[in-house]
């Protein structure tokens, strides 16, 4: 859990730089970005809205839930906010400067999507969503799937004053190969892993609460 929450608080990293590039923002990230101007919140606090309605689908599809998706639908966001707020990357003055901001983020959200799935702990809302909807279309490939999640993302985020640029094409085309690349490079295939469940995750914890009291009580 603690690898999960600290590889997923520097994703939060990676998606604010990929928001400071100020070039246009990622799909989701347009549709928070969209709730936020729309209702005067942070952008944290919108991310872990839509991030815990997405959960909510997951689970009427019926979907495997795991701890490290509750902690991704609030750390990632709030940690948007933490980097936002202390302001530690200089705002960019160029288009190139804005362009390797942005891969940049990239690139670190690829790598820390390793450590993240590689705890184990369940996938991210977005990701089960899209495996969900993909086993209920069979005759339509993920890709379609996933454009159109994405597409929707973007449009209603748009139409809530969203930004919306070239940033946002790039983050829809990009961030799969960079993130396939980073699991190349670490050899970590992400089919192979079987993750914890919610409830499994419950009941290592009451077990060891049991295991600390019994404990107490011998000595």
């Amino acid at each position: 859990m603690i690898i999960a929450a600290v590889s997923l608080f520097v994703n939060g990293f990676g998606v604010y730089l990929t928001i400071h590039a100020n070039i246009g923002a990622g799909p989701w990230d347009v549709l928070n970005i969209g709730i936020s101007k729309t209702f005067g919140i942070l952008y944290g606090t919108a991310s872990i809205v839509v991030s815990l309605t997405i959960l909510g689908i997951d689970i009427l599809l019926k979907e495997a839930v795991g701890i490290a998706m509750i902690i991704d639908a609030i750390v990632v966001g709030k940690a948007v906010d933490f980097f936002q707020y202390i302001k530690i990357i200089p705002q960019p003055d160029t288009m190139p400067e804005s362009l390797l901001t942005m891969f940049c983020g990239l690139v670190i959200m690829g790598y820390t999507q390793y450590f993240y799935m590689n705890a184990a702990l369940g996938c991210g809302p977005r990701d089960t969503l899209l495996v969900g909807l993909k086993r209920r279309v069979k005759r339509i490939p993920i890709g379609v799937v996933s454009i159109v999640l994405l597409g929707a993302a973007t449009l209603i985020g748009y139409l809530l004053g969203g930004p919306v640029g070239i940033g946002t094409i790039i983050c829809a085309f990009i961030t799969g190969p960079i993130m396939q690349f980073a699991f190349r490079t670490v050899k970590f295939d992400p089919t192979a892993v079987s993750h914890q469940r919610l409830l499994a995750t419950g009941h290592i914890f009451l077990h060891e609460i049991k295991s600390v009291r019994s404990h107490t009580t011998q000595e």
